[in-house]
């Protein structure tokens, strides 16, 4: 057996016996991994036809909420849009949402349990406990059960129930062709990223939301398949629908320094509302925990709520796109947004919390977008010098509440420009937005999304970073003092040698006259029990070794130490015949940790601190007595 060869094609000489290879084919240790491949071709021909699939369904649960709408308020079969605020059911119109909210339970309970909620939250715990197999019964009962509790006036977006069922959508796919976990979960974020762009027409926000919720990676192999995904299914929206935006607005004027600062304030106050909002939607959760009931029939008191509500302010009924068009074109009096926004919290924030199937999206654009609106009447009305348009105050309320919920800030800035192609709020919505995160994420530690995969006990960690091992090279971390064994000395021979020099170390390279790898050895193993002492040290070696270059990277490392259960590897020189110039342990890899928590931990002296601290010094150094002079 002899080496593989080098990049430059020479191979080490013959040797007998073990010769050190690299065991793991499919890490490819020689050179980089191609940020890009042939597996992405696959995977972004799958995507295309999840983005097909996924703007399809869309369109079929569009229809499926129309058709249940017009039975449940207007007695109909047609499928044409229509609000269900225009009824006249007087007070029988809390009997559509209860036996919408039955029928939720009684196929959560009988069908799958997942369906429950507005489905983010449910397809990440899938990527992270499940890799990324939602079951097949989830993508046909999620539209169903969403058409139905919307139909029936519950106060959710249609958006949020088709990123689930595009997400399940990819999951499927998945499953049903040979790849990994990683790229299945690719397809799901695909799937999910294609039911947004589907809905608003909003690809660039649609790739976002995956990265920023579902994938907790930025690689090019993972952006690829997910951007063709959310471009298709947004070309077949246009298909159906045109391509203007969701939610048209009169043409914005640039706004001032101080109107900036004044929008920079509101999505602060947005940040602040966020925090209340996500701790009031798990306490009423918490208080159906409670109910001494089975969680079927929450759904159905939910109902209640949403039909009582619903007598009260016709508006919070259904999917309320239209509130949200008529708040951000700024044709709402005070009065109507004040009415709009309180019924419709309340409204969404019973019905979500008793399980049933609906989203957050639209009922918390439509109170961000409420709050926003009102505080920039009032500022308008008490300070006309600080030019704040209310229109603007309701965008960036709309996007800047949702960002401090969600913990995501450039999904919701670039959906808000690309839903109203209105590039003069670009700037507002950026300061609105990041004020918000900063707000509601020093106010709690998980998001709206993942509280209540938290709850659960599951760990997750939102936004892609960096791996840092990849950022570190083998050679950096490795000990290069290694001690090395003769493959021809006695067994004897090397155990007297260990135990009259002190050496820490449990394992040691075995090396053949040339100095050249051959295999590795452990301390257990070279003091054995019954073992033939006067045979060769070459004789003890059970397996080829496994071994990393000076110039990979941890990560490398890392896997090729999990892949074949061992605790350190030698390190050789890439080109050939490959000597043992350094080995790594695990613990090598953990000290390796060190610079990442002293750069974050670590808060260097400012220059005016230097000088405090010098001038401090000199203060307190006794004053040397004065020289006499002659």
């Amino acid at each position: 057996m002899t080496l593989p060869s080098d990049e430059s094609g020479r191979t080490a000489p013959h040797q007998t016996g073990p010769q050190p290879v690299l065991l793991a084919p499919s890490l490819r240790l020689s050179r980089p991994a191609r940020p890009l491949d042939r597996r992405v071709l696959l995977l972004g021909a799958l995507a295309m036809v999840i983005g097909v699939i996924a703007g399809l369904t869309a369109e079929v649960l569009t229809l499926l909420i129309a058709m249940v709408t017009n039975l449940s308020f207007y007695e109909r079969l047609s499928v044409a849009a229509v609000s269900p605020s225009l009824n006249h059911l007087g007070a029988f119109v809390v009997v559509p949402p209860v036996l919408g909210g039955l029928a939720v339970g009684l196929m959560a309970r009988y069908g799958s349990k997942a369906i429950r909620g507005h489905g983010i939250p449910e397809a990440m715990e899938q990527i992270v406990l499940n890799q990324s197999r939602i079951p097949a019964r989830v993508a046909l009962l999620k539209p169903l059960s969403a058409a139905i509790a919307i139909g029936t006036g519950g106060p959710f977006g249609a958006e949020g129930p088709i990123i689930a069922t595009g997400g399940a959508i990819g999951s499927l796919v998945g499953q049903s062709v040979a790849i990994t976990a990683i790229e299945r979960r690719t397809l799901l974020a695909a799937g999910a990223a294609a039911g947004m762009a589907a809905t608003f027409g909003a690809p660039v926000a649609a790739v976002l939301l995956a990265l920023e919720f579902l994938l907790f990676e930025l690689r090019a192999r993972s952006i690829v398949p997910v951007a063709l995904a959310a471009t298709v299914a947004t070309a077949v929206r246009w298909a159906f629908h045109g391509s203007g935006p969701v939610f048209p607005m009169p043409n914005l004027e640039q706004p001032h320094g101080l109107a900036i600062a004044g929008y920079i304030a509101l999505g602060a106050v947005a940040g602040v509302l966020a925090v209340g909002v996500t701790q009031l939607l798990y306490a009423v959760e918490d208080a159906f925990e409670r109910l001494p009931i089975h969680w079927m029939w929450w759904p159905t008191l939910g109902g209640v709520v949403v039909g009582c509500v619903g007598w009260v302010s016709p508006h919070t009924l259904g999917v309320g796109y239209d509130n949200i068009a008529n708040i951000l074109s700024g044709s709402m009096a005070w009065r109507a947004l004040l009415a709009l926004g309180l019924w419709k919290f309340v409204s969404w924030v019973v019905s979500l919390a008793s399980g049933t199937s609906g989203g957050t999206l639209a009922p918390l654009f439509t109170v961000g977008g409420a709050c926003g609106a009102l505080l920039g009447l009032a500022v308008t009305k008490l300070f006309p010098a600080a030019g704040l348009d209310p229109r603007i105050a309701a965008l960036v309320g709309m996007a800047a509440l949702f960002a401090g919920a969600s913990h995501t800030l450039l999904t919701w800035v670039v959906f808000a420009f690309e839903t109203t192609r209105q590039p003069l709020g670009l700037l507002p919505l950026l300061g609105g937005t990041a004020a918000a995160y900063l707000i509601a994420g020093m106010g709690m530690r998980d998001s709206i999304m993942t509280q209540k995969i938290s709850r659960r006990g599951v760990p997750l960690a939102m936004g892609p970073e960096v791996d840092f091992l990849h950022l570190q090279t083998v050679r950096q971390w490795a000990t290069a003092h290694v001690v090395t064994i003769p493959a021809g000395d006695s067994i004897a021979a090397a155990q007297t040698g260990l135990t009259t020099t002190a050496h820490k170390h449990q394992a040691f390279p075995v090396v053949d006259n040339e100095g050249v790898l051959v295999g590795l050895i452990t301390r257990r193993e070279l003091f054995a029990d019954h073992i033939d002492i006067a045979r060769a040290v070459r004789s003890l070696l059970k397996r080829d070794p496994v071994v990393v270059f000076d110039d990979s990277t941890l990560r490398d490392a890392a896997d090729l130490m999990v892949q074949h259960d061992i605790g350190r590897l030698p390190v050789v020189t890439r080109i050939a015949p490959r000597r043992a110039i350094a080995i790594i342990t695990r613990s090598d890899l953990l000290r390796a940790h060190a610079p990442r928590l002293n750069d974050l931990h670590r808060r260097d002296e400012s220059p005016l601190g230097a000088f405090a601290r010098t001038w401090s010094r000199r203060k307190a150094a006794p004053t040397p007595p004065p020289t006499s002079q002659a």
